[in-house]
């Protein structure tokens, strides 16, 4: 049926349903004067789009929106109508908001009354360029007053991951079905409904959807009413929501089932997935459920909604959408089956679990103002998955992996292209972008750093202020530091409330040597400004000299562009140090460029930054790293095991940059023989299988050989303790699938043998027999080296209904060296998108990149489809910017990196506009100069290791 007649079809059923002016009939408004008599249109010629920012005027602001929606999921398309209620601030003749790929077929501006203010059709002016439409009334909006903008408009259901879009699973007897859902964050409300899609607009919402009877409707809210209408068909109508921000609205129209569970407050919860899938929902609700109750005990506010849904889409682009009581996940983040997850894929559930349940007020509650500090929502639940997942699952030792977030971050960081971590974003493309490793990672691991400097109380007390203080508003990035500083207005500090006045704070405590803490000036020294320091420490005597500076891994002191890079960067570091004299960590504000500390004469070794508490990197000069290397072969347990993971991390670190000899850094994970702990094995064991698969995509045969043959023998026993089994804890478990994982890579024999065999045994019992969920995707990369075995695994891939094993799957078949292969894998993929999902296309185009035989084909591929690349994903989405990473990446010359920078310059206009494609570029720069400074050092220690 043609949109246009559905419109119509809508507004009958509205009135037979005898629809009145009544929260459960949100849309109707009266007659105009002549209704049956077609109205002339205002004279729009002499009209001009009013606006030319990209920022909407804020003499506007939107109260409630009053929303109905009827998506076809036959035809694939949908109409709506919204009433959206007005607070004019200034006189005007003008309603400027958000619209994008929608059809609007009739605006009116309606009085408090909802009488119509003009019997003509009010015109409806497009700006496509900035994603707003303008409605002109021909009679003043007077400021003060309150007016209903009704808007009517149709549209086709999205084929992208953005907006009001479709998506389609597979049953297993082969029938595909077709749900709609939504994804709006972060400008993509204007692509469902039209309405002021940005974060300070918050509102109320009431929805209604129509559905046919054999599909289920969610929403923010619970239903509160279901209307029958005269076609059969179903109107739920929502309960109105609470005020909040365009991009946390969502509304899913399925056929799924669930599984609910009551928290001790009373909330409930639901986990919906495709109903094959069911089964696989019941560890995600465990888990849902336990995080919510921590959450309410630890940020001392109970979750504001009656129910709380997390819901599995099939197709979807990002990990995870927080939309406020209706979660949205990819089915890898959420749904969790024993029999083929692994250890770390139940991790990652539960933190992405934590993660999206810590939006509900870090980021729904309270919001950003502007997108310039999404690091306040996206920083802040990263960080807070491990504080919450800690207390709830202890045994998945998620500690472990909080060095690794801060590493990564650290990675970005030190390359010049990184950026502050509230940056300036207006276009929607630039705004994608700050969803990005400075938001996330930088954003928790400064958190973390202020939370150990603070103590764990005050951090605590603090954000639980900084939450009632801005519930339901936004906030800036100075308001988190006046509620953590204790400030507060005269008002709150006459009430007698938990704070002080400004002229107090200096009695709040956080008194270290003697200081009191400028907080606001010492975290925008962190936020405001680019990068991550370096500091070196040189013993004098009985005093540790200090210095800071800008740590960058492609510039040298020594190149000309040193001082300018290094111009008017200072941090103010709460440095942690320990020595092998005291027991005690302690404590020192670096508030200058140079600064020293008295550690005492009989001082052995110094290690500074505790655990990594502190998001900065630390170069010891003179004989410190041969001091520490000394201490780890002598006594290595008198570091804990953090400090040991930092010290090879920095080691390896400042090797890149030129400021530490690669031998050296070799020499300091020379006691990993030792090590029993799980995370400075896999450290050191990362930057080895770095070095070997950079020389093995280099096709530098004799280096491969020398690598290989070293890294087997000097780990040969933690290898063969290592069993083909899930038996273990969650560290050993990690340690098993990532080291066999190596081993097969690197050619181990008796692995190969292991792997082959159990692939044998797997194919030969139908697949029905369960492996090792640890060590599958080892077992399928071995099988998949074979023709037959590579065939098996793409007709099994097909056929399953675990997304988790679909993903040890797609990355075992993109280990295939067959070249030919490969091509017909990426570029099948990428035309079709029926096999494998176009959601899973950007991680597919990485993993074949790593392999040392696809890279150039993978980099041809993003190339030659780059436009449906961006057409699929949108510029500035992580997608895009995986893929150009994540095939750049490899590249270790100055032709690859010619070759990448004409390519950019060839899409110029869409290249401009993104951050990333500088990134790919440094990281090329940075790959080619460790060449320069480390292969002949790591030649030479190899034959010596060897010899």
């Amino acid at each position: 049926m043609p949109v246009h007649h559905l419109l119509f079809l809508v507004l009958a059923l509205l009135s037979q349903a005898g629809v009145t002016q009544t929260s459960s009939n949100p849309i109707h408004a009266s007659a105009p004067p002549n209704p049956t008599e077609e109205q002339p249109p205002l004279n729009t010629g002499s009209l001009s789009f009013p606006w030319s920012h990209l920022r909407l005027p804020e003499n506007i602001v939107p109260l409630h929106y009053h929303l109905l929606l009827h998506p076809n999921l036959t035809i694939l398309s949908y109409i709506g109508t919204v009433r959206i209620e007005l607070q004019v601030q200034n006189n005007t003749n003008w309603v400027v908001l958000h619209s994008k790929g929608l059809r609007i077929t009739t605006a009116t501006v309606l009085d408090q009354n909802l009488a119509h203010l003009s019997d003509q059709v009010l015109p409806v002016l497009h700006n496509p360029t900035h994603e707003q439409v303008a409605i002109f009334s021909p009679r003043v909006l007077t400021g003060g007053q309150k007016y209903f903008l009704l808007l009517e408009f149709g549209a086709e259901l999205g084929e992208g991951f953005y907006g009001f879009y479709r998506s389609t699973y597979r049953t297993s007897t082969g029938e595909t079905r077709t749900l709609a859902s939504t994804h709006f964050e972060p400008t993509s409300a204007r692509m469902a409904f039209p309405c002021f899609d940005e974060p300070s607009f918050k509102a109320n919402y009431s929805i209604s959807i129509r559905r046919s009877p054999a599909h289920t409707a969610l929403s923010n809210m619970p239903v509160e009413q279901t209307v029958v209408l005269d076609d059969g068909l179903m109107e739920d109508h929502f309960a109105v929501s609470v005020r909040m921000s365009s991009y946390l609205v969502a509304f899913i129209v399925c056929d799924f089932r669930s599984v609910s569970a009551t928290t001790a407050s009373g909330v409930k919860v639901s986990v919906y997935a495709a109903p094959e899938k069911w089964e696989q929902t019941h560890y995600a609700l465990k888990a849902a459920v336990k995080l919510l109750e921590f959450y309410e005990k630890y940020f001392n506010i109970s979750y504001p909604l009656p129910k709380q849904d997390l819901v599995a889409i099939p197709d979807f682009q990002s990990g995870a959408m927080e939309n406020w009581g209706l979660i949205t996940f990819r089915e890898t983040s959420l749904l969790y089956d024993p029999t083929t997850s692994s250890a770390s894929d139940r991790l990652w559930v539960t933190k992405v679990i934590a993660h999206e349940l810590a939006h509900q007020w870090f980021g729904n509650l309270v919001t950003m103002k502007w997108w310039n500090d999404i690091w306040l929502n996206e920083g802040f639940a990263t960080y807070m998955e491990y504080i919450s997942v800690d207390t709830t699952y202890p045994k998945l030792r998620v500690e472990d992996y909080l060095l690794d977030t801060c590493f990564v971050a650290i990675g970005r960081d030190s390359l010049n292209s990184s950026r502050p971590i509230s940056s300036v974003a207006e276009s929607p493309t630039q705004i994608k972008e700050m969803f990005d490793t400075v938001s996330y990672n930088k954003g928790a691991c400064v958190l973390h750093m202020l939370r150990h400097y603070l103590t764990d109380q005050v951090f605590q007390i603090g954000i639980m202020r900084y939450l009632r203080r801005y519930s339901y508003s936004n906030a800036r990035n100075q308001d988190l530091w006046d509620s953590l500083a204790n400030t507060c207005s005269e008002e709150e500090f006459t009430s007698g409330g938990h704070c002080y006045s400004n002229s107090q704070s200096a009695k709040n405590g956080y008194l270290y040597a003697g200081e009191h803490l400028d907080l606001t000036t010492m975290m925008n020294t962190w936020t405001l400004q680019t990068g991550v320091p370096l500091v070196t420490v040189a013993r004098q005597g009985s005093r540790l000299v200090l210095k800071q500076e800008r740590f960058l891994r492609t510039t040298h002191p020594s190149d000309p562009a040193w001082p300018s890079l290094q111009q008017g960067y200072l941090w103010h570091i709460p440095l942690t140090y320990r020595t092998d004299t005291s027991t005690s960590i302690h404590r020192h504000l670096m508030t200058t460029l140079t600064d020293s500390v008295e550690v005492g004469e009989e001082v052995g070794w110094v290690k500074v930054n505790v655990d990594m508490a502190g998001y900065y990197l630390v170069h010891y000069d003179g004989p410190g790293w041969d001091d520490l290397i000394q201490l780890l072969k002598d006594n290595h347990t008198a570091l804990s095991f953090m400090d040991r993971t930092h010290l090879i991390h920095n080691a390896f670190q400042l090797t890149t940059a030129g400021r530490l000899s690669l031998d050296k850094a070799l020499d300091l994970i020379g006691y990993l023989r030792s090590e029993s702990h799980t995370v400075p094995l896999l450290q050191g064991l990362a930057y080895l299988e770095a070095f070997y698969r950079m020389v093995e995509r280099m096709d530098i045969p004799d280096l491969t050989q020398n690598l290989s043959t070293y890294i087997l023998w000097y780990f040969r026993g933690v290898i063969d303790r290592q069993t083909w089994s899930d038996k273990g804890s969650v560290s050993e478990r990690r340690l098993r699938s990532e080291l066999l994982s190596l081993a097969c890579h690197l050619g181990d024999l008796p692995c190969l043998e292991q792997a082959q065999r159990s692939f044998t045994h797997w194919l030969d019992s139908n697949s029905t027999l369960s492996l090792p969920a640890d060590v599958t995707e080892t077992v399928y990369s071995v099988g998949a080296q074979e023709d037959s075995g590579w065939a098996s695994l793409l007709h099994i891939y097909t056929l399953s209904l675990s997304e988790t094993h679909k993903h040890k799957i797609l990355s075992a078949l993109a280990s295939s060296r067959d070249t030919n292969k490969l091509h017909r894998y990426v570029v099948g993929a990428g035309s079709r998108g029926e096999v494998i999902r176009t959601q899973d296309l950007d991680s597919l185009i990485v993993m074949v990149a790593r392999n040392p035989k696809g890279h150039h084909l993978a980099w041809s591929c993003v190339q030659k489809y780059w436009s449906t690349l961006v057409d699929k994903f949108q510029l500035g989405s992580f997608s895009i910017r995986n893929i150009i990473i994540g095939t750049t990446g490899q590249f270790f010359s100055t032709e690859e990196l010619t070759e990448v920078r004409v390519f950019f310059e060839s899409i110029h206009e869409q290249a401009s506009q993104l951050r990333v494609t500088q990134v790919a570029m440094d990281n090329i720069q940075k790959n080619i100069l460790w060449l320069q400074r480390n292969l002949g050092t790591l030649r030479s220690w190899l034959d010596q290791q060897i010899d």
